[in-house]
């Protein structure tokens, strides 16, 4: 018996599984290597330091900061890599900024953990982000120019962000620390006043995909809050103020309906992508064509809002189900810590995370396949972007700081209390 208590307690083998996810990566990277009549060295250089750092993170995590608990940074690390090795193989040019981008999250999700350690941290914070996500959606709609009929983009110099992306991360940081203040109506109408801000700004950037996302989240964050009357009062009101701004952008809204379930009658005008992912994603079969090998990288935004198609064509079905399932995994992963986290606050922090990533997820690969609306929306972790992939991270973040094992010496504390 006691042995039996002894094996369920040993921690998760993540050399085993690091060296998996490595040999997986090494394996993937050598098309898009050989790709040419030489090595490439810029590429060598940013797929050698890629590895590098995910080693360097995990020995340093594991060995210096005592953690024990690092699914989530392996999950992260696997999909970065597929998204690295995808961008690579149609812009090797774009590479190095997929790697820094990749870096950047990192380091974001490292500070974040930081500082979602402390719930009186979180909480002086707040009025501060919730202000700053404001801040930087007014300044996104003052700033950035139309591009494919959105503005959602800033530019400067020779990089662009994209607003929305880090506001994801300030809607759910707000809404966790906001959660068990909730009780007062003050506190409830300055949620409900961030909220529809956050989504307004949003319609007015003509970014539908986003706002749905983020309504979603919403819906999530509300329902945990308690499902009372004030609750449903405030998903009503939401509803009407996104029903209304519906109608208002009707034209651009109605565009996108036309081709919904008529792709085939369409199929070289507004159905021209969704055709061609559903052509060239099911010729891939279970094991892919070869990455480099595919045709749906040809079609405009492969590497962003059709990447799922081109993993299906490239990568096969058995990939393209495993990147699913990483993510299903991630949100039993989330509803698993909420149940024992010792606070509300990381509770509603891990699981809005986690229907954040779920719903963004579905809406990117069921808009391509035409089972949804196409909204443009990237794939967490893989789509190429750096903004995208700074919010997957913290994502990830916000979800790992739900679990108590994350803070090894506070762990210990709450342990000897």
């Amino acid at each position: 018996m006691a042995e039996k208590i002894k094996k369920a307690k040993q921690p998760f083998n993540w050399v085993s599984m690091l060296m998996f996810v490595t040999i997986f990566q090494v394996i993937s990277a050598m098309p898009v290597l050989l790709s040419g009549e030489e090595v490439n060295p810029e590429l060598l250089t940013v797929f050698g330091g890629f590895m590098l750092v995910e080693w360097v993170y995990f020995i340093c995590a594991r060995w210096l900061a005592n953690q024990r608990a690092v699914e989530l940074e392996i999950i992260a690390f696997m999909l970065s890599g597929i998204g690295l090795t995808t961008v690579a193989s149609v812009y090797p040019d774009y590479a190095l900024k997929q790697f820094i981008a990749i870096l950047i999250g990192l380091v974001g999700f490292v500070i974040l953990l930081a500082i979602m350690r402390n719930v009186e941290v979180i909480s002086f914070l707040r009025p501060f982000v919730a202000v700053a996500a404001v801040g930087l959606l007014a300044l996104n709609l003052v700033l950035a120019r139309t591009i494919n009929g959105a503005l959602n983009w800033i530019e400067i110099g020779s990089f662009s962000i994209q607003p929305s992306e880090l506001v994801k991360i300030a809607f759910i940081f707000v809404g966790a620390a906001s959660l068990e203040k909730l009780q007062s109506t003050r506190s409830l109408t300055k949620y409900l006043v961030f909220s529809l801000g956050c989504v307004g700004a949003l319609f007015l950037m003509r970014d539908f995909g986003t706002a749905l996302i983020f309504f979603a989240t919403f819906m999530v964050i509300a329902f945990l809050r308690s499902g009372d009357i004030k609750t449903i009062g405030l998903l009503g009101v939401v509803s009407v103020l996104g029903a209304a701004l519906i109608i208002f952008f009707k034209p651009h809204v109605a565009s996108r309906f036309e081709t919904y379930r008529h792709i085939w009658e369409y199929v070289n005008e507004g159905g021209f992508q969704q055709t061609r992912v559903l052509i060239y994603s099911s010729s891939g079969g279970l094991f892919g064509l070869g990455i480099g090998e595919g045709r749906l990288r040809n079609v405009y935004a492969s590497t962003t809002d059709l990447i799922f198609g081109v993993i299906c064509e490239e990568w096969g079905m058995i990939v393209a189900f495993t990147v699913v399932l990483c993510f299903a995994f991630v949100a039993v992963y989330a509803l698993r810590l909420a149940r024992n986290a010792r606070s509300t606050v990381y509770s509603i922090a891990a699981v809005a995370a986690a229907a954040m990533l779920l719903v963004q997820l579905a809406l990117n690969v069921f808009g391509i396949t035409d089972l949804l609306p196409l909204t443009g929306v990237t794939l967490p972790f893989i789509s190429r972007g750096g903004t995208s992939m700074i919010c997957s991270w913290a994502l990830f973040a916000l979800i790992k700081s739900a679990d108590i094992k994350t803070y090894p010496k506070l762990e210990k504390q709450m342990d000897d209390n």
